[in-house]
């Protein structure tokens, strides 16, 4: 096995990934890595072999993680990277590990709305970042001022919100960037008001996701002029099973593994529905939950990185 730089926070090899994601299946690492700090990171890419691939990994909520495992390095940012300071009135610093509870609560506390809505992300702020995370009439564009990444290369550079070229549910991020901080612009409000519409949001979720089940979050974007679960519903694909994977009933736009599900059973079936909504409505399905490493056959299609 390949010798990697040393670092001061923690490399282990042959990692089990299937704990660390919602889905609770797939692979392991070929390598995880948990800096200690933003210096341990870069130096640790700057030093590492250019051809080794690298991933960050968040909370693993929108993610399926292949059965083969993940070949190279995912970066895991733990608490080092998830703290969240006020800056000014209106303003958060918020870490890159972050999650979207902890910058909403710390938002409240501090007299910011307009960040509500990263109360219902199940993720953390590199993901939002990355992504455009959003959920109930805001993205992450809408609060993004800035973002601090550190590149494949190690170089640790500023990025506005202008430069990630934003659109639903994507960026221009640069390849292999990781994000370790966001800045967030919200506006003065007062806590029991910011409080009171992230119970909004909360019961909502309540009553429409399937949250105490391992799933992945929202499978599929929403097409322009449709509603994603919608379609699937009428595809008549709502409780579909494959293996130990079933499309949910109570949101037909989350995915379970009902038990022993492989990450082959849920892709699988991410694929059968994208077939039978085709079919049925002439609509094609784009994945929103990342799909990555390889399969348990050792094929190496789109081996790091999002799948098409």
């Amino acid at each position: 096995m390949a010798t990697l730089p040393a670092v001061r926070g923690a490399l282990k090899a042959d990692a089990p990934l299937a704990p660390l994601v919602w889905f609770k299946a797939g692979g392991a690492a070929q390598w995880l890595f948990e800096p200690k700090d933003a210096d341990d990171l870069s130096d640790f890419l700057a030093m590492l072999d250019p051809a080794m691939p690298v991933m960050a990994l968040g909370l693993g909520s929108n993610l399926i993680v292949r059965d083969g495992g993940v070949p190279g390095v995912v970066v895991r940012l733990g608490k080092p990277f998830a703290k969240v300071e006020a800056l000014d009135a209106t303003t958060l610093v918020c870490g890159g590990g972050a999650s979207g509870i902890l910058v909403s609560s710390t938002a409240r506390d501090n007299g910011v709305g307009g960040l509500e809505f990263l109360r219902s992300i199940p993720g953390t702020v590199g993901g939002f970042v990355r992504m455009n995370g959003g959920a109930y009439g805001r993205e992450t564009r809408d609060i993004l001022v800035d973002c601090e990444v550190v590149l494949r290369s190690g170089q640790r550079k500023f990025l506005s919100g202008e430069q990630l070229n934003y659109t639903y549910r994507h960026s221009e991020l640069p390849e292999g960037a990781i994000v370790i901080s966001a800045t967030f612009r919200g506006h003065m409000d007062e806590p029991a008001a910011i409080q009171a519409e992230m119970d909004r949001i909360a019961t909502a979720r309540e009553e429409s996701q399937p949250l105490r089940s391992k799933t992945g979050g929202s499978t599929f974007k929403n097409p322009d002029g449709h509603k994603a679960w919608a379609l699937v519903d009428e595809a008549g694909c709502r409780g579909l099973v494959l293996g130990g994977a079933q499309v949910s009933e109570k949101h037909t736009n989350f995915l379970l593994n009902t038990g022993d599900a492989t990450s082959a059973d849920i892709e699988a079936l991410g694929e059968e529905v994208r077939r039978r909504v085709k079919e049925k409505s002439g609509v094609e399905l784009e994945w929103e939950i990342q799909r990555v490493g390889m399969f348990a056959d050792g094929a190496n299609r789109d081996a790091v990185g999002l799948a098409k």
